[in-house]
């Protein structure tokens, strides 16, 4: 879909339909084209990852060298400051600050891997009540939400990926050596993108068990950004092969 100069990495799709990505590197947001050019939105920012749409258009971003999460309303250039989470993040690998983040519609939260403390939060969206939901984590950096409220989170440095339980407990739900991003396909399956070098890949668990299937491999080196659509169709971002690909299910 898209191979250019920058550097994209964490994904959302806006209201139209169009693709937005994060470019760590680069302190940008864009919109992908149709023709596979790009559109800058959002400059100058620390450090951009992961993104949620909220209803009414503001676009929630994390901004990791900051730890922080800022939210630009729907057709606003500059950002507010939602909230800003514990802890100093480094720009040292698994020291960093917050990466991905992820919507709960059931609860209408945001739930939020605080890699420094190794905690997950329920955040409100205006950012003004924090939740603890677990702790424990070596580096949280991804999370994921499914239908019936269940939470998934990738520990990058901790390895796998795990089901939120009652009381801040986990189990795991699938074996990753360094998880950045999960999302859920709807037919029971978790997606996951693994960044180690020796690994690179994107993989589907079935949450009922059983082996692992690998999905794409070929070209990525490290691949950050994952996201489903509402016809199936799988997105992932390289930040350092610079693509953003799509896979379309045979059926």
């Amino acid at each position: 879909m898209h191979r250019g100069p920058d550097h994209p990495d964490d994904l959302v799709l806006d209201a139209s339909g169009a693709l937005l990505y994060s470019d760590y590197t680069n302190g940008t947001i864009s919109r992908l084209n149709a023709d596979g050019s790009s559109t800058v939105l959002h400059r100058g920012l620390d450090g951009p990852e992961g993104m949620v749409l909220l209803a009414d258009g503001t676009l929630v971003v994390a901004e990791e060298n900051t730890n922080r999460l800022l939210a630009f309303p729907a057709g606003r250039a500059r950002p507010v400051v939602l909230t800003t989470l514990p802890g100093r993040p480094l720009k040292v690998t698994c020291h960093q600050g917050v990466d991905g983040i992820a919507w709960d519609a059931r609860t209408s939260s945001l739930v939020v891997p605080d890699p420094v403390m190794g905690t997950i939060y329920r955040i409100t969206p205006d950012g003004t009540s924090r939740t603890v939901l677990a702790r424990g984590f070596v580096h949280p950096v991804g999370a994921a939400v499914a239908s019936d409220g269940s939470v998934f989170v990738a520990d990058e440095c901790g390895g796998d990926v795990w089901r939120l339980g009652a009381g801040g407990s986990r189990t795991r739900a699938a074996r990753a050596s360094m998880p950045d991003d999960v999302a859920l396909d709807g037919y029971g399956n978790l997606l996951v993108t693994d960044v180690r070098h020796s690994r690179h890949d994107l993989r589907r668990w079935p949450l009922r068990g059983g082996p692992s299937t690998v999905l794409a491999a070929s070209g990525l080196i490290e691949p950050q950004g994952l996201l489903i659509d509402g016809s199936g169709r799988i997105y992932i971002s390289d930040d350092q092969a610079r693509v953003i690909l799509r896979l379309t299910p045979a059926s």
